[in-house]
């Protein structure tokens, strides 16, 4: 008997937090199900392999307005006509220019959205246009979809708030492999690599050097740091930010190295194939992002026995670190917050010298505190067993099953 047909669709492949939830659930689904990946354009390139050939709109984005509503069209059309000759019983789309494809194209089939991030506090969702597609395009169209998964509770909880049917809502997290986190962390440094460890502690953040992950403040939070102990930081990832980043880091007084080795205060090593085996030497991760989803990164460094210290930014961090807060916590956070799991600060803002103050204080504790590294290194990897694939594949399988079944 053949497999059922699952189309999952997402706006490009290229790396991200959501290209590689995209990817895992590919892997998980296929397992049960046929499986066929699509993407808008595949000429925007593709960071994950899929085993079978990638669907392609090939429809380019950017442009003028006009370009752009023609765009959107043509891939509301090409969805139609792949869904058709595909006939899936269930089509899947990651990202919200996906979902608005997927609920306006028909072909048959249900249609269930996964949504990575938050919508009210996303600053790229902004102005009159901001406006417009929080109170009106996305409780309309999301409301058509058959079921719509979110990363993290208070992003159901934000889509209810927009006029979303609660009871389309269902909250599954991302899953990955701890194991094979620790075992990837083992892998050997250069001597290069080593050098950075061995002097003053480490810390490390891991993301897209970009206005969401909000590293200017954390630059001001390291140079104040710095006045108090010696200490080092890397930063693991790219983005259209890397210059400014790097300007402002040198006119801060830091001294800056782009590759590992050398006294540095402030290494920008880019995008790391496996930044596992960095992390695992650092004492501490930190996060100052002013919006997520369900940030990845902490999960994983989670899994390498490192030390969380985030920004209790929407949404996320919180699910983390301190899960049974969720719906009782007083936002903005102002103080330091111990959770369960790690450390929960203040979004940081470069223009407020308070919340900067905060994490200062915090971290330049937190690094001479030899026994509370230690109690906060055991708790993230047993939190980090609360995420496995067995334990959250699971909850995806049954979902996609029951309408897998009732689309018969």
């Amino acid at each position: 008997m053949p497999k059922p047909k699952i189309l999952m669709l997402i706006t490009n492949l290229t790396f991200g937090g959501a290209q590689r939830v995209f990817h895992d659930h590919n892997q998980l689904l296929s397992s049960r199900f046929d499986v066929r990946d699509a993407v808008f354009n595949l000429a925007d390139g593709q960071a994950f392999a899929t085993p079978q050939p990638v669907i392609d709109l090939a429809v380019t984005g950017g442009g003028s307005w006009l370009n752009r509503i023609a765009n959107f069209a043509r891939r509301v059309r090409r969805l139609s006509a792949i869904k058709r000759s595909l006939r899936p019983a269930l089509t899947i789309s990651h990202l919200e220019g996906a979902d608005y494809v997927n609920i306006l194209s028909n072909g048959g089939g249900k249609r269930l959205l996964c949504v990575h991030g938050s919508k009210l506090h996303d600053a790229n969702i902004r102005g009159p246009l901001g406006m417009i597609r929080k109170r009106l395009i996305i409780p309309q169209l999301y409301n058509r979809a058959d079921r719509i998964v979110t990363v993290s509770r208070e992003i159901a909880v934000e889509l209810e708030a927009m006029g979303v049917r609660p009871d389309l809502l269902r909250t599954i997290h991302n899953f990955f492999d701890p194991a094979a986190i620790r075992a990837r962390s083992l892998e050997p440094l250069s001597t290069a690599e080593q050098s950075m460890f061995a002097g003053p502690p480490v810390l490390v953040a891991s993301g897209r050097l970009a206005l969401q992950k909000n590293q200017p403040p954390l630059l001001d939070i390291f140079a104040a740091l710095l006045k108090r102990r010696p200490a080092r930081l890397l930063l693991l990832g790219d983005g259209e930010l890397r210059q400014a980043l790097i300007d402002q880091a040198q006119a801060l007084g830091l001294r800056v190295a782009e590759e590992p080795g050398g006294d540095a205060d402030v290494f920008f090593l880019g995008f790391q194939d496996n930044p596992f085996r960095l992390q695992r030497h650092a004492k501490a991760l930190v996060l100052t992002s002013g919006w997520e989803g369900f940030p990845m990164v902490l999960g994983e460094a989670m899994a390498c026995g490192l030390p969380i210290v985030s920004a209790d930014c929407p949404t996320g961090p919180r699910e983390f670190l301190a899960p049974e807060t969720i719906g009782h916590a007083v936002r903005p956070l102002l103080v330091a917050e111990r959770g369960a799991f790690g450390l929960l600060l203040p979004i940081p803002d470069e223009h407020k010298v308070a919340t900067i103050d905060v994490w200062v204080k915090e971290l330049d504790q937190l690094l001479g505190d030899a026994p509370e590294l230690a109690i906060m290194s055991h708790q993230s990897l047993a939190r980090a067993e609360d995420f496995t694939r067995e334990k959250i594949g699971a909850q995806w399988l049954a979902l996609v099953e029951e309408l897998v079944v009732t689309s018969a």
